[in-house]
């Protein structure tokens, strides 16, 4: 059993940055890719963005690139979503998720290939 625990969401401006946390605990945090993604409110969880086991492999969402950067500290069992130039439509809900994996550099971006979620952290992005 893997517990994750999103932090460092909030309220910003148009143009504003965040850094969202992931916390993982229960595993070794090194077995796992992660990922992350966001909903809103009657719409369907969205792949933001990803990253491997070893950190080389990240993936990214085209509505994100250039503007999110995802990586990860196993020394701290954290993942990390930088975001700059944030937009309104941003706002959601984002989750982190991990997934145990053996391939080292894949990263992966389906929510379904993943076995564990953390609760979210609502981010809101005004103009």
């Amino acid at each position: 059993q893997v517990t994750l625990v999103e932090s460092g969401g909030g309220s910003v401006q148009v143009g504003d940055s965040l850094r969202l946390s992931c916390l993982a605990s229960g595993r070794t945090f090194s077995n796992y890719a992660m990922g992350w993604f966001r909903q809103v409110i009657g719409k369907e969880r969205e792949f933001v963005a990803s990253i491997s086991r070893n950190g080389g492999t990240t993936t990214y969402a085209d509505s994100v690139k250039g503007r999110f950067t995802m990586s990860r500290d196993d020394a701290e069992s954290t993942g990390y979503l930088q975001m700059i130039s944030l937009k309104t439509e941003d706002t959601a809900v984002y989750y982190c998720a991990v997934k145990f994996t053996y391939f080292a550099s894949r990263s992966y971006n389906s929510a379904t290939e993943y076995n564990y979620w953390g609760q979210g952290t609502q981010v809101t992005v005004s103009s």
